[in-house]
């Protein structure tokens, strides 16, 4: 480790296993289990021990120790009994490395794979097995018996407890899959405890922390979410609720798969290998760059949350609720060339997406990989024989991403006024433009479709330096303000009841948070992060106050027009 012919990930945990060898101490060697190498040690009848290779060994050292001639025959034997012991689980796993590839034969498979790459494992046996590995890879083989050691988190429990039968709090990896039943749960978590007066308290733990038992979530949404708490912390906190999170991950790539192939399928497509000249299609192929970049900077640097952020983000925002959103009005147009160059994108970009995701999520990935890879014009039997996506071949595009920006902070804008005041998504839109620059008025022009099909508007109106505006709700993009003229679209009185009984209720909820806070019985007793919750509560309510008194003073001047 010192020379650097192994290193460890992240670096830091080099100083315990330094603190072990440099403080190294004899260590007991022997179990007492039935399974495992027996200890090659016997013993004669006054005790004294011979270690030997074998039996016939230890038998010649005691015939020389008693004085019995050599060559007397088999019943001038010293009686001999062997350890019942057998030595201890670390000394067999230190041979693991080359004991699994056929040593000590030099079989082709030890010639091959001798030294590893890498050695997954957890920091409490940085000593009793990693370092016992480097000692017999170095005795028996002459050299390290890898070249990376990642070493990952403990898995606890929801409330940072390490997970133990004795406590009840082991939760099993194949019923977080396969889903379990609550009596089945039960059944598992107090049958054979070494202490069974603690039985009733893990049964109440257990019906309280999963009342129906644990549902199906599948080993994609597992496997995923072991992934994304992979970060370089001592400690990972399992909560079930981030594997539900996933399983719902799942459920979108799925949706978004038929989509897809319901779009694709049976319908012309651009050329392969021709790119599209669409904004909308430049600009997936560009967030996807970026995505995949990142992935495998978090997979070099054995980042596995990174990497899982990075294509959880992109699938799920970017491809998901944006691009497929955006990508409907080019599909559904009368341009047909347009359309077929926006199905080949859906397609190159699922199936790219799909490779990228496969380590993570196997199964999920290769079902759908088999229907989209034909369609998208890649070869091969399954995605994992698959080669891994090149990034390089999808730069980023910084035209199309600010234009993509820009699109998508207007279409948010103008849900945000939608939202706020209560219109119908079914209301057409007759927005004013305030501080708009010439890029702005061309994007309001290029894209008036999309903004038209996605945010329900007619063509936006610019105004002039100085021109007043009617009552109007606003949303700030950028440098432009979004103006809604309020007349037609709401019902001034009937919205300014609604909007002051919000108001009455939101300053309802901050009284009583502050009083709460006020309590100096609560703030001194209270955990911190219970107290933190609470005065993160008064400035959610207190920004939600300050929008519906802008709201308000909208509809005050609507009804006074």
């Amino acid at each position: 480790v010192e020379q650097g012919r192994i290193r460890f990930v992240p670096e830091n945990w080099s100083k315990t296993y330094f603190e072990w060898m440099r403080n190294i101490r004899d260590w007991c060697i022997s179990r007492q289990l039935w399974w495992g190498h027996q200890i090659p040690a016997w013993y004669d009848e006054a005790g004294h021990c011979y270690v030997a290779r074998n039996e016939d060994e230890a038998q010649a050292a005691a015939r020389k120790r008693h004085g019995v001639d050599a060559g007397a025959d088999a019943s001038a034997n010293v009686p001999l009994r062997r350890d019942e012991d057998v030595l201890d689980t670390w000394f067999s796993s230190a041979l693991w490395p080359f004991s699994t590839l056929g040593w000590p034969d030099r079989t082709p498979e030890l010639s091959r794979y001798y030294p590893t790459s890498v050695l997954v494992t957890g920091f409490d046996i940085i000593f009793f097995w990693v370092a016992r590995m480097i000692m017999m890879g170095l005795h028996f083989m002459g050299d390290v018996p890898f070249r990376e050691v990642y070493v990952h988190g403990l898995v606890r429990d929801g409330e940072g407890q390490k997970m133990s039968k004795s406590k009840g709090n082991v939760i099993d990896p194949l019923d977080i899959v396969d889903g379990i039943d609550l009596p089945s749960l039960l059944t598992k978590r107090t049958t054979g405890l070494m202490q069974p007066h603690l039985a009733p308290g893990i049964d109440k733990a257990t019906r309280k922390q999963f009342p129906q038992g644990i549902e199906a979530h599948g080993t994609d949404a597992l496997r995923f979410t072991f992934a994304s708490l992979a970060t370089q912390s001592r400690d990972i906190r399992f909560d079930l609720a981030r594997v539900a999170g996933y399983r719902n991950f799942c459920n979108k790539l799925w949706n978004a798969a038929r989509f897809v192939l319901m779009m694709t399928e049976d319908k012309a497509l651009a050329p392969a290998g021709t790119r599209s000249d669409g904004v909308i299609d430049r600009w997936i192929l560009s967030r996807l760059g970026v995505a995949l970049r990142a992935t495998e900077q978090g997979f070099a640097d054995y980042r596995f949350d990174l990497a899982a952020s990075a294509l959880y983000e992109f699938t799920w925002y970017e491809f998901c609720d944006w691009y497929l959103e955006l990508a409907k009005p080019v599909l559904q147009g009368e341009d047909e060339l347009a359309a077929q160059a926006t199905r080949r994108t859906l397609l190159a970009v699922l199936e790219t997406l799909l490779r990228a995701l496969h380590p993570l999520m196997p199964f999920i990935t290769d079902e759908i990989w088999r229907r989209v890879a034909p369609l998208a014009g890649v070869a091969g039997e399954t995605v994992m024989l698959a080669q891994w996506p090149d990034a390089a071949s999808l730069p980023e595009d910084g035209e199309a991403s600010a234009d993509v920006d820009w699109l998508k902070g207007v279409i948010l804008g103008l849900r945000q006024i939608r939202g706020e005041m209560d219109i119908s998504p079914a209301r057409r839109l007759a927005p004013l433009v305030r501080d708009a620059t010439a890029d702005d008025a061309a994007r309001f022009t290029r894209h008036a479709a999309l903004l038209s099909r996605l945010a329900g508007i007619d063509a936006a109106r610019l105004l002039a330096a100085g021109e007043t505006a009617p009552p109007s709700a606003s949303a700030v993009v950028g440098n432009l303000t979004l103006l809604v003229p309020m007349q037609g679209l709401i019902d001034p009185a009937v919205e300014l009841s609604r909007l002051k009984k919000k108001q009455d209720k939101n300053d309802q909820e901050i009284a009583r948070a502050r009083a709460k806070l006020g309590n100096p019985n609560f703030v001194d007793h209270a955990p911190p992060e219970v107290v933190a919750t609470e005065r993160e509560r008064i400035a959610q309510f207190e920004k939600v106050g300050e929008a519906l008194t802008r709201q308000i003073q909208i509809v005050q001047d609507l009804l006074k027009s």
